[in-house]
C-alpha cells in the first residue's frame, strides 16, 4: 500500500522537475552569453542586446502568467500544468536550432513564458496537493529546485557549447510530462466546480483517510457549499468586471498586496540576478576570471545545500520567525561586503585578500537562501483564497514578471557604472525596506490548512479551535461529507 506522503512526493515531484528547468531557464545567460559575446561566435551581440536576451524572460513571462491563472481556473490544475510546459520545449529548440538573434529571443521569449506560467501555477498545485504539515517542506523544496537547476548551467556552460546546453534542458520538461500524466486532478478545484464526489475520490488518494485529512475535507467541502459556482458562460465583458471587483474584497487585496512584496524581495535579494550574472560578478570580486567557474560552482553548492536545509527549517521554525532572523542577517553581511569591497576600489584597505568578500558572499547567500527566497516563493501556495487563486496569480505574476525583467535589465548597466558593491548595495537598500513592510503585514500559515489562511483574509484573524469545534459539531447535523 503506497503511503499518502509517498503519492503527495509523486505528484510534486513534477512541479519540482518544472522548477529546475526554471533555474535552467534563468541561469542560462551565464552559459549564451559569454558563448555568443566570443570573438569566434557565429552570431555576433553588442552589450545592449545581450542584457536584453539576459532579461527578456520577464516580459514574457507576464502572458505566461495570465495564460496560467486562466487555465488553471479553466480547466484545472492537471491540464494547465501540462500545457504550458509545451512553449518551453519549443523554445528550447529554437535556442539550440538559431543562427540568428531573432531566434535566440524567441527561444527566450517562449521558455520565459514557461518559466513564469509555472511560477504561480506550481505554488498552487504544491499549496493544493500537499498536506498541511508538509507544505512548506514541499514549498521550500521548490527554491531548492530552482537552484538545482541554476548549478547545472554553470556546470553544463562550462564543459558543454552552449547549444548543447539548450538540448539538454529540454529533458527535465518531457519527464515532467510524464509524470503529470499519472495526476489526479486537484481536489479544491474539483470542489470549486461543485463535483464534490470527485473531489473527495482524489483527496483520498493524495491524503488518506487520517482524523486530519478528514477535517480538512470537511472544511472544504463545507466553505464551498453555499458559495456560487465559477461562471461558466458569462462574456468577457462580465467576467472583467468581476476581476475589478475583487479590488474592493479583503479577501483578495491584502494577500495580493502580501504576494506582491513578496516578489520585491525576491527580486533584491538577488535571486535571479546572480545566477543570471554569476560569472561576471565573480570574476570582478575575485580580479580573477579564469578561476570564476570554481568560485561560482563552490556558491551554486552551498545556496542549493541551504536552500534545501530550509525545507527542513520550515518543519521546526515559524515562517516569520525564519524569514526575518535570517533576513535581517543577511541584510547585515550584505552591506558589509559591499563596503569592503568600496573601499577595496579607493585603495582605502587591501585588494590582495579576495577571500573575504567570497566568504562573505557564500554566508550572505546562505542566510538569504534560508528564508527570502523560499519564503515568497511558498506564500504563493498558501495565501491566496480558493476564489481568488486563478486572478491572483496573474496579478502577481505581473509584478513578478515587471520586477524580474527590471532587475535583469539593469543589473549589467550597475555592474559597468556602479561596479558588484554599488550594485547589491541597491538591492540590498530595497530589499531591507520589503522586510520592514512583511513584519507589519506578515501572517503567520506554519501547519494551517488552507481554509485556516482563507478564513483569516476574511475575519482578520484564525479561528478559535474551540469556537471551530462547535461550529462542525453543529453543522454535522445539517449535512453529511
Amino acid at each position: 500500500m503506497v503511503s499518502p506522503v509517498a503519492k503527495q512526493t509523486w505528484a510534486i515531484s513534477a512541479v519540482l522537475i518544472n522548477m529546475m528547468a526554471q533555474g535552467l531557464m534563468l541561469s542560462y545567460p551565464s552559459s549564451l552569453l559569454p558563448g555568443i559575446r566570443a570573438p569566434d561566435s557565429d552570431i555576433k551581440v553588442d552589450l545592449n542586446t545581450a542584457s536584453w536576451l539576459g532579461s527578456v524572460v520577464g516580459l514574457s513571462s507576464i502572458p505566461g502568467f495570465f495564460i496560467s491563472s486562466i487555465l488553471m481556473d479553466w480547466r484545472g490544475r492537471k491540464m494547465a500544468q501540462a500545457i504550458v510546459i509545451i512553449p518551453g520545449i519549443l523554445g528550447w529548440l529554437f535556442i539550440y536550432l538559431g543562427a540568428s538573434v531573432t531566434s535566440l529571443i524567441i527561444g527566450r521569449l517562449l521558455t520565459g513564458f514557461t518559466g513564469g506560467a509555472s511560477v504561480c501555477l506550481g505554488a498552487v498545485i504544491v499549496g493544493e496537493y500537499s498536506s498541511p504539515k508538509n507544505r512548506g517542506t514541499y514549498l521550500n523544496l521548490k527554491t531548492a529546485s530552482v537552484c538545482v537547476g541554476g548549478m547545472m548551467i554553470h556546470i553544463l556552460g562550462n564543459f558543454f557549447h552552449w547549444r548543447t546546453v539548450a538540448l539538454l534542458s529540454l529533458f527535465p520538461y518531457i519527464i515532467s510530462l510524464a509524470i503529470i500524466y499519472t495526476w489526479p486532478e486537484s481536489p479544491a478545484w474539483l470542489v470549486s466546480r461543485k463535483e464534490f464526489e470527485k473531489s473527495k475520490k482524489a483527496f483520498y488518494w493524495l491524503r488518506g483517510h487520517s482524523e486530519e485529512a478528514e477535517k480538512e475535507l470537511y472544511e472544504l467541502i463545507r466553505a464551498q457549499k453555499n458559495k456560487p459556482a465559477d461562471i461558466k458562460n458569462s462574456n468577457f465583458k462580465e467576467k472583467f468586471i468581476e476581476f475589478l471587483k475583487k479590488f474592493t474584497r479583503k479577501d483578495f487585496v491584502k494577500p495580493v498586496v502580501i504576494i506582491m512584496f513578496s516578489r520585491l524581495l525576491l527580486e533584491t535579494c538577488g535571486r535571479h540576478i546572480f545566477p543570471a550574472y554569476a560569472l561576471q560578478i565573480i570574476g570582478e570580486v575575485t580580479g580573477n576570471k579564469s578561476q570564476s567557474f570554481y568560485y561560482t560552482l563552490a556558491l551554486d553548492i552551498i545556496i542549493t545545500t541551504s536552500a534545501t536545509f530550509s525545507s527542513v527549517l520550515v518543519k521546526i521554525c515559524k515562517r516569520r520567525t525564519l524569514l526575518f532572523v535570517s533576513g535581517f542577517s543577511a541584510l547585515f553581511i550584505l552591506f558589509s561586503v559591499c563596503t569592503y569591497l568600496y573601499l577595496a576600489s579607493k585603495a582605502i584597505i587591501s585588494n590582495n585578500y579576495t577571500w573575504i568578500p567570497i566568504s562573505l558572499f557564500v554566508l550572505y547567500f546562505i542566510l538569504a537562501n534560508l528564508g527570502c527566497t523560499p519564503i515568497p516563493l511558498a506564500l504563493l501556495g498558501e495565501v491566496l483564497p480558493l476564489a481568488h487563486r486563478g486572478s491572483g496569480s496573474a496579478v502577481a505574476g505581473i509584478v513578478m514578471s515587471l520586477t524580474m525583467m527590471v532587475a535583469l535589465q539593469i543589473t549589467p548597466y550597475l555592474l559597468e557604472s556602479v561596479k558588484v558593491y554599488g550594485t547589491f548595495a541597491v538591492f540590498g537598500s530595497a530589499m531591507g525596506l520589503t522586510l520592514v513592510v512583511f513584519y507589519f503585514i506578515l501572517p503567520e500559515t506554519k501547519d494551517r490548512t488552507l481554509q485556516e489562511i482563507e478564513d483569516y483574509f476574511n475575519y482578520g484573524r484564525f479561528k478559535n479551535e474551540e469556537n471551530l469545534r462547535e461550529e462542525e459539531e453543529d453543522v454535522k447535523m445539517k449535512m453529511i461529507i
